[in-house]
Formats: C-alpha cells, sequence, structure tokens
C-alpha cells in the first residue's frame, strides 16, 4: 500500500531538498496515513465496549461519517486536494485529534475514569464539528446539534462561537445556501455567513473568525493562521521543552505575524528556489505561540513541528521574514525527515541518549542527532545560498550564520557517519548528507567568521564532556 522510495529521491532528501515529484510523495503518504488513522478510529469505537464508547456514542460516529462520505463525493473546493471532506481531514491539527480519540478508545474493559471518559466525550464530539465543517464547506443543507466544551464551540477552519453559558451547551446548528445559524438557549441566533477558503464572518460579538495568511505564492491558497483549534495544545513531555502554550491573536499580534508573512516568500527564494518550492508544498497551517521568556528580544523565536500533525507548523511571533523564513526551512526539514522515516529505515539504533550535539546542552538519541543534524545541514546552506546574494544588508549576518550551522554539523557527522545501527539506505542518507556539508566548503565564510564559529563548537564540546563524559561514545569523540 506504502509506495517505494526511489534512490533519486532519497539523495534529494538526503541532501535537504526534494523535487517535486519528491515532496508529493512523501504528502501522498501522509495523506494516505491520514485516512487510515481516520478508519481506525471508527473501527476502534465500534469494537469498544459500552463502558468505554455507548450506543449513542457510536450511532452518532455513523451519521457523522455519513455526511463526510456524503461530502467527499463532491467536487473539489480547494485544488490541492481531491475533494472537500479531505481538504478538512487532511488539516494537520485533526491528526491530534484522531490520536486523542484512539487514547481514549483504546482502554481496558471496564468503568472508565472520569477524566478519561470526559476527554473521550469531548473528542468524539469534536468530529461532529469537523463534519459539519465539512458539509458546509461543500454547500450540503443540514441540521445538527452540537456541543459547546466550556463555553466554545469551536468549528474547525471557521471560527468558533461563545456560549451565553458556560461548561458544556448544546448548540442547534442550521446550514442553508452558505449560512450557518446557531441557536442556544437564553441566547439570540448567532448568524455565520462562509467566506471562500478560510474563515466565516458574522456580526455577533460572540463569534471570533478563524483568520488566515494569504498564499505564499500568487497562485497559493491562503495559508490558516490557527489560534482556535482546542487540539493546537502541545503534549506534554520533554520533547517540547517550555513550548506549551498556544497564543490567542489579537490586532496588534495578528499585524506583526501579516508584516513579517509578507516578505516571506522573497526571503526563502533567497536562500535556494527549493525552499520556496518545499514551504508551498508542504505547509498546510501555522499555530501561533507565546514566547517564552528565555528566547529573549531581537532575532529570537521558538518553534516546532508535531509528527502527528503532518503540515503543521508551531512558532511564536516572527520578529522579521527572514527569521519566519528560517523557522519554515528548519521545522519543515524535521516534517521531511519524519515523513521519509515512515517509508525508509534509516537506522535502528536505540533510545539511548549518548550523543553530543552542538545545539543541545543534554545528550541526544541518535535519532534526536539525526534530526537536528539534519535541520541544521539545511540551516547552513539556506544562510550561505542567502550570504552569496549580492546586495543584502545582512549579508555578513548570513555568513556568520551559515558558519556556525555548518560547524555544528561537521561535529556531529562523524557520529552519524561511524553508527554501525544504519541500514544500506540509511548509510546512503548519512553519506550524502556529509557531501552536501563537504561541498559547501566550495563557498567558504570569511575566515573570521569560521574561527568564531569553530571555537564555539569547541567550547559547547567541552562543556558537554564536563557535563556528560561517561556518556561520550568513541565515534563522537
Amino acid at each position: 500500500m506504502f509506495p517505494v522510495v526511489p534512490e533519486r529521491a532519497l539523495l534529494e532528501l538526503a541532501r535537504t531538498e526534494g523535487g517535486p515529484d519528491t515532496l508529493n510523495l512523501l504528502v501522498r503518504d501522509q495523506d494516505t496515513r491520514r485516512l487510515l488513522l481516520l478508519r481506525a478510529v471508527l473501527d476502534a469505537a465500534e469494537a469498544a465496549g459500552p463502558s468505554v464508547c455507548t450506543a449513542a456514542q457510536k450511532a452518532r460516529l455513523r451519521e457523522d461519517w455519513a455526511l463526510l462520505t456524503e461530502a467527499d463525493r463532491l467536487p473539489a473546493a480547494d485544488a490541492r486536494f481531491a475533494n472537500p471532506a479531505r481538504a478538512r481531514l487532511f488539516h494537520p491539527l485533526t491528526g491530534p485529534w484522531a490520536r486523542s480519540c484512539l487514547r481514549g478508545l483504546d482502554a481496558a474493559p471496564g468503568p472508565a475514569d472520569g477524566e478519561r471518559a470526559r476527554r473521550l466525550r469531548r473528542d468524539l464530539a469534536h468530529f461532529s464539528a469537523i463534519a459539519a465543517v465539512v458539509a458546509a464547506g461543500a454547500g450540503i443543507p443540514f441540521r445538527t446539534r452540537l456541543t459547546a466544551r466550556a463555553g466554545v464551540l469551536a468549528l474547525p477552519s471557521l471560527g468558533a462561537l461563545h456560549t451565553a453559558r458556560s461548561g458544556d451547551v448544546p448548540v442547534d446548528v442550521t446550514c442553508t445556501e452558505g449560512r450557518l445559524v446557531l441557536r442556544q438557549a437564553d441566547a439570540p441566533d448567532v448568524t455565520v455567513h462562509l467566506e471562500s477558503g478560510v474563515g466565516a464572518w458574522s456580526g455577533a460579538l460572540s463569534w471570533t473568525p478563524a483568520h488566515a495568511l494569504p498564499g505564499l505564492t500568487r497562485t497559493a491558497p491562503p495559508l490558516p493562521l490557527d489560534d482556535l483549534d482546542p487540539y493546537r495544545e502541545l503534549p506534554d513531555g520533554p520533547g517540547h521543552g517550555n513550548l506549551r502554550t498556544p497564543l490567542a491573536l489579537d490586532d496588534a499580534e495578528r499585524k506583526r505575524w501579516l508584516q513579517a508573512w509578507s516578505g516571506t516568500a522573497l526571503a526563502l527564494r533567497s536562500g535556494g528556489a527549493q525552499r520556496l518550492a518545499e514551504a508551498g508544498a508542504l505547509l498546510r497551517c501555522l499555530v501561533p505561540l507565546e514566547t517564552p521568556p528565555d528566547v529573549g528580544t531581537g532575532r529570537g523565536s521558538c518553534s516546532a513541528t508535531r509528527r502527528e500533525a503532518f503540515g503543521g507548523l508551531l512558532s511564536s511571533t516572527p520578529p522579521d521574514a527572514v527569521t519566519l523564513a528560517a523557522t519554515l526551512v528548519h521545522e519543515l526539514q524535521h516534517a521531511k525527515l519524519a515523513a521519509l522515516g515512515d517509508l525508509v529505515t534509516l537506522h535502528r539504533a536505540g533510545p539511548a541518549a549518548r550523543y553530543f550535539a552542538p545545539w543541545r546542552a543534554d545528550p541526544r538519541p541518535y535519532d534526536g542527532l539525526l534530526q537536528g543534524t539534519y535541520s541544521h545541514l539545511a540551516m547552513a546552506a539556506f544562510y550561505q545560498r542567502r550570504a552569496l546574494v549580492g546586495g543584502l544588508p545582512d549579508r555578513d549576518w548570513a555568513w556568520a550564520q551559515h558558519a556556525r550551522y555548518r560547524a555544528q554539523v561537521g561535529a556531529a557527522l562523524p557520529a552519524l557517519v561511524g553508527s554501525p545501527d544504519l541500514t544500506v539506505r540509511g548509510r546512503r542518507f548519512v553519506d550524502e548528507m556529509a557531501a552536501t556539508h563537504e561541498r559547501m566548503a566550495e563557498h567558504p565564510a570569511p575566515r573570521g567568521h569560521v574561527a568564531r564559529a569553530q571555537a564555539y563548537v569547541a567550547s559547547a564540546r567541552a562543556l558537554w564532556a564536563q557535563r556528560h563524559a561517561s556518556a561520550l561514545p568513541p565515534s563522537n569523540g
């Protein structure tokens, strides 16, 4: 069922690039996996005992799926997808919702604990909201009852209704001719008018519309700037550090995003045409994050991707277009490598955290070292291409960035290349990464920047060795 990755595509990706065919292969495979994940949710619900998923909940899931199936047969509203139903189901944040459903449904028989049962009720009710949005976008008239959670009814890609009462509130929804009427007890009806693509407007103060940024290119559709979806929260755990708090944007923050975004395509193109192409092929939504206090000022920002939310990128408000472009380059490499890892086994290393990475104070597992080195290789290439463009006002800064990223990659590559846990295709991949790193020497950074970068890496290695000397493997020495 899953495609074979050609050697040409493997080497393109190893160079942190990827032509249209290669990127489309990754996207198609991730979309197929999303459909299988959704099917798994329905199958798990049907198989669950009544203490986990009641007969009424199962019946409602079937109704919602039937509505999606009806929309699935209609022509596409978004040229990127085969039909409007899949445009919604392939939205990145549908992935975390489906995973949450499966965790709730994959429970041992017996009485459900209160918190898990409440979360599962919320998750299953959200599927009804997804189905309603899909049907509305496809122009299907319907009547349904949805449930606002904690006083908010989120309609993904359209907006959110803040109900008159707090807690769980039933909301009756009627859809006709591109218009939704939202009715709740003891409150005036709210009429919502659907817009083309993302968003819906209403004169009611209780309605918050979803927002989108203009297409990255003239032919690209608007890109959701999603600060409303209830599944945009990052999961707890060490993988995301202190990136926990999605940001609900006010007008000032939204303007800052738009200002940075307006120059991002040009900044991407200056770092190589493939950078703009991969952003257009892979990026499906941006999720604003609060900026942690330790990020600092100037060009500081924080960002993340989630493996279960392919196409989604989480970022604090970018200070400028170049920073946002660099964030896209960095995070989209994680998305590419994760998608490739679903198709090709690159290594069989265990999870032990024992490797030195110049960009981290803690030891890294082999897979984490590979992910970080891969994204840093792309950053080194991005800044080198920018530095080679004549007339850029920040050219010297770009050289400094290139020198640092390249030195960091050079310090990490010996452990990657020397690992006995690489598969045959994994060795081809990391060898091509090393060759790409070597080819950058054809256009070296100024010697001062190189010397400072090497000193930085040496200092980071010495400090790391003091803290973790016993963990340092011979191949990383």
